[in-house]
């Protein structure tokens, strides 16, 4: 089958955008796989599909799926290209949707300065709902809020991190870091990513305070490893940083793919999020059914 797609990119995090508000596509796992290749297909970290609404009240439905294939609840960065993609395309009048994602309704809006604001909903705390197992452990309290000591591995020698878990509509642990540059993103993220406290998975965020208004991060993304940026990601790390006593209600987040503005003023709040939304090209792909 032959299909049409469009690539673009939120402060470096790159997604393939497929339109099937007039059918659907019904791409398997693997195919999910093969667009997202760097090597054999089109490349990026996640798969953004755009379909019609499903109930009334709401203008689309926004399915993500990771580069490994599998179905995820967001993606912050996805949500303003996704905006950014349906007025681009006319799909839709006005500034502002509303999105329906697995994880619940989120309404991107498009400022007067080209960027694209997302309300990301309000945080989640409530562990059973992240999921997070913490059956035997006993948190350790900093600020206002909480940090698990979670050990990665078996080992009398294995390393201990101190991670703030939250959801924001995905699951997130945030640890914090001296220096983000030499953090060991790449030997703890996947040890965080699988650690069997949390049932599905968790994305791994690497949080470095600059001062109370900002920060920088980088995020292994569960399902597709480190990216240039991850937008649930900065929601959560800020979050985290604001209950635990160390920043500001507006923070601007530094990531390697960019600058990311993070607005949470706590309690049930909504986190918003604003960044940029760039088409970078558009193709055709032949994929094999």
């Amino acid at each position: 089958m032959r299909i049409r797609f469009t690539k673009m990119q939120g402060a470096g995090n790159d997604f393939v955008v497929l339109d099937e508000t007039r059918g659907r596509l019904n791409l398997s796992a693997e195919q999910y796989r093969r667009l997202a290749d760097r090597h054999f297909g089109v490349g990026a970290d996640q798969v953004l599909s755009v379909r019609p609404s499903p109930a009334p009240g709401v203008d689309f439905e926004y399915v993500i799926h990771n580069a490994d294939g599998g179905e995820v609840e967001q993606c912050g960065n996805g949500a303003r290209c996704f905006a950014r993609y349906v007025a681009d395309k006319g799909l839709a009048s006005g500034r502002s949707f509303r999105v329906q994602t697995l994880s619940g309704v989120i309404e991107p809006r498009l400022d007067d300065d080209g960027r694209v604001t997302v309300d990301m909903g309000a945080p989640v705390f409530e562990l059973p709902a992240i999921p997070f197992d913490p059956a035997g452990l006993s948190p350790h309290a900093q600020g206002g809020w909480q940090l698990w000591h979670l050990a990665l591995g078996t080992h009398a020698d294995s390393a201990i991190v101190h991670v703030a878990v939250l959801s924001m509509g995905n699951p997130h642990a945030v640890q914090l870091v001296g220096d983000v540059e030499h953090a060991a993103v790449a030997q703890q993220g996947p040890l965080i990513e699988h650690h069997p406290r949390f049932l599905n998975r968790v994305n791994a965020g690497f949080l470095q305070v600059v001062d109370r208004g900002r920060v920088k991060l980088r995020v292994w993304e569960r399902g597709a490893g480190e990216t240039l940026a991850c937008g649930t990601g900065a929601c959560a790390a800020v979050v985290a940083g604001i209950r635990l006593g160390k920043l500001d209600h507006r923070v601007d987040v530094e990531t390697r793919g960019g600058l990311l503005t993070i607005e949470w003023a706590g309690g049930n709040a909504p986190v918003y999020m604003t960044g940029p939304a760039v088409t970078v090209f558009e193709g055709e792909m032949e994929l094999n059914e």
